[in-house]
């Protein structure tokens, strides 16, 4: 995918993905016109992670340290980063759209993805039982990377792909879970392309109203 890297402050708006890694294949919006992605460096990825609250404060602190003492490492991590997010992107919409056998390209470097975050996964035991996990002391920089690529795993096993949405509104393409109680959910956020939607469709209205006769 070939996108325009241009800076964006995150807010909780952006943030109408339902997964924490559904909201980072929409750290890209505007995909089905002129792509544009929100990631211009190895720092917002860090302020997008903040933002969703599904990493540990002092985790997402010690990678950046991590990063701030190796900027070239933290830069290449973030090249794979975006890899990864543009791999489930076109895997998470195969599915929704029920394409078989899905996308090999996208299938074959997700698949790179979690085998280099099972390695870097160790076994511990707490009070909620024994998990593997990854941690920022084996994972490094791609602690991120490692655990959004598990996440993904988790995510895949079970897809609620009968809620999963591609949001149709003008310049956003983001995908989505419709976690409401009628799931009739069309848009990524009402307030923002379902709003714009009703607005064109009220103008267009005025601009060609309907012949009487």
């Amino acid at each position: 995918m070939d996108a325009v890297v241009r800076t964006h402050t995150f807010t909780s708006r952006d943030l109408v993905g339902g997964h924490a890694v559904l909201d980072l294949v929409n750290t890209v919006t505007a995909r089905n016109a002129e792509p544009v992605d929100w990631l211009d460096g190895h720092p917002r990825l860090l302020e997008w992670a903040a933002l969703t609250g599904r990493f540990a404060p002092a985790d997402l602190d010690h990678v950046r340290r991590l990063a701030e003492a190796d900027p070239d490492a933290a830069a290449e991590s973030l090249d794979r980063t975006r890899e990864l997010r543009e791999a489930l992107h076109d895997l998470v919409t195969a599915l929704i759209r029920q394409d078989a056998p899905g996308p090999a390209e996208a299938m074959s470097r997700v698949e790179e993805h979690w085998k280099r975050a099972a390695a870097a996964a160790r076994l511990t035991v707490g009070e909620d039982g024994a998990r593997f996990g990854v941690g920022v002391e084996t994972s490094g920089l791609e602690y991120l990377n490692h655990e959004l690529v598990l996440r993904a795993a988790d995510l895949f096993r079970d897809p609620p792909l009968e809620r999963t949405r591609v949001c149709p509104g003008q310049r956003c393409g983001w995908v989505f879970i419709d976690t409401s109680r009628g799931g009739r959910r069309r848009w990524c956020d009402m307030a923002t392309c379902g709003n714009a939607s009703k607005g064109r469709t009220h103008y267009q209205r005025k601009r060609h109203p309907a012949s009487d006769e």
